[in-house]
């Protein structure tokens, strides 16, 4: 079983790409990863809020339409649409100060697609993880077992780094979990643009990577009373835990 891991900055963050493969090594699987980078910062150039001559920059400053915008671009605009209503709104990327924000789904999107050109290429088993944005595939081989293993993937303790507080077995699928961890108290509430207080810390869990993260976002918002929106069926099979903001305690689905 060959073997390849690399970190690289890009997104502001350390993206850990992590992959496994019987049939797919050396040169081969270096030209796969490198094909991962180089979407990746792609997508740092399409979606940054921080670079000038971005498209969502653009978009953001009324100097184009989204029916200018290259395909992924358009795409995700609609996900980040469809993510919205699934929210009653507490995902909203175009209630944010200087325009529409794209950030709280595109992470899981792109994580997922970087999994799909490293499956394309051949990859049986792979992790790709942006910064608590995850996309998982095939499961991982255990060499000393020698056989293949769910990836577990832990949630910590939003007050204690040190501790995990949940651990989900996942073969192929994504999670996402939005807090404080890396960037405080950044998230806001679409109806009042002040901070979110609904929850504290939020991890979903289900196939597609770009809802995952946005409905991650979304329970910081709506805290408990996001519960409801998980029974629609666009949301079935998806998992939450979410650590309360005021309280020590948790709930989940």
């Amino acid at each position: 079983m060959n073997h390849l891991r690399r970190q690289f900055p890009v997104w502001g963050t350390i993206v850990d790409v992590d992959c496994y493969s019987q049939s797919v090594g050396g040169a081969d699987l270096d030209i796969a990863m490198e094909s991962v980078i180089a979407f990746c910062e792609v997508v740092d150039q399409d979606f940054s809020t921080y670079k000038d001559g971005s498209w969502v920059t653009r978009l953001r400053r009324g100097a184009v339409a989204i029916e200018d915008c290259p395909d992924d671009v358009r795409a995700v605009w609609d996900l980040c649409l469809r993510a919205k209503d699934l929210s009653d709104g507490a995902f909203d990327p175009w209630a944010v100060k200087g325009g529409f924000d794209p950030s709280g789904l595109v992470k899981g999107w792109a994580a997922d697609a970087a999994s799909n050109i490293l499956v394309a290429a051949g990859v049986q088993h792979c992790q790709v993880n942006a910064a608590g944005d995850l996309a998982l595939r095939g499961g991982w081989f255990d060499s000393v077992a020698g056989v293949v293993k769910p990836w577990s993937i832990g949630v910590v303790n939003p007050d204690d780094r040190a501790e995990i507080v949940k651990v989900y077995e996942i073969t192929d699928g994504a999670i996402a979990t939005s807090g404080t961890y890396e960037r405080g108290a950044h998230i806001h509430d679409p109806l009042n643009g002040l901070i979110a207080i609904g929850a504290k810390s939020a991890t979903v869990v289900g196939a597609e990577g770009w809802l995952c993260d946005a409905m991650a976002t979304a329970v910081m918002v709506g805290g408990q009373d996001s519960a409801k929106w998980f029974g629609q069926p666009e949301l079935q099979g998806y998992q939450v835990f979410a650590v309360n903001r005021h309280e020590q305690s948790a709930w989940e689905i």
